[in-house]
């Protein structure tokens, strides 16, 4: 939109539509930062655990387990890298606003990946130092509160803002 408009005239703010996409565009970046560096410092966690004397003593069932964190923790890192691979493919070609778009989106496979990620960890690290049985129960409590937190919060939120109308 170049004609100067509110690129949304009922939400307060006055920008146009480029100015709304830059915004949330660094928006986003910011929150892809914070993603990168909790999945990188995992990943090298991940990585290192090979070289320790008693990865050699774990059942099959945990290296499985061991194997598939690795590739989470590489699934969300290279999701969490796209966004900045597209900016630099599509610089300057004004595709802001899909940039944002498909940069949302591939947050939203992130944090799939992070929750698949963490719930994993705790699996894998309960399971190697008290038993089977609690490993999965301590993993299940995770997802169950990751659940909440990332999905049951934000969607309550969101129908409590319609129940209650526009504000202002």
């Amino acid at each position: 939109m170049s004609d100067g408009l509110d690129a949304d005239p009922t939400d307060g703010r006055n920008e146009t539509a480029e100015q709304r996409a830059d915004r949330n565009w660094n928006e986003l970046l910011q929150e892809f930062r914070v993603f990168q560096t909790g999945t990188q410092i995992l990943a090298a966690f991940l990585l290192t655990l090979p070289f320790q004397q008693r990865f050699t003593q774990l059942p099959p069932f945990d290296v499985g387990v061991y194997l598939v964190l690795v590739f989470l923790s590489v699934i969300a890192t290279l999701f969490a890298l796209a966004p900045v691979a597209l900016h630099r493919m599509l610089f300057r070609q004004r595709a802001k606003p899909e940039l944002v778009g498909l940069a949302s989106k591939i947050l939203i496979v992130c944090l799939a990946a992070a929750s698949l990620l963490f719930t994993g960890i705790v699996l894998f690290i309960v399971d190697f130092v008290l038993a089977p049985p609690a490993g999965f129960t301590a993993a299940a409590c995770v997802f169950v509160l990751l659940l909440i937190i990332w999905v049951v919060l934000p969607l309550f939120i969101r129908h409590q803002r319609r129940r209650r109308g526009p504000v202002g």
